[in-house]
């Protein structure tokens, strides 16, 4: 299912970040030290937007990508 606020996702299992665009803004954010089964749950869910701001938005490191 599309996501509204999610544009794109990203998982690099051997650095554990996980590379987000946003919508409307196209902006990058990687969040580090994120499990494999976070990132296969989030991939999963329903509501990319709803499981991002409940499990991983205030629960990892992040910094915005140029």
């Amino acid at each position: 299912m599309p996501s509204t606020a999610i544009q794109n996702t990203q998982y690099d299992p051997a650095t554990r970040v996980l590379s987000v665009w946003f919508v409307p803004t196209g902006y990058r954010y990687d969040y580090m030290d994120v499990p494999l089964a976070t990132y296969t749950a989030f991939r999963k869910s329903s509501s990319k937007g709803r499981f991002f701001n409940e499990y991983i938005r205030d629960n990892y490191t992040y910094r915005r990508v140029a």
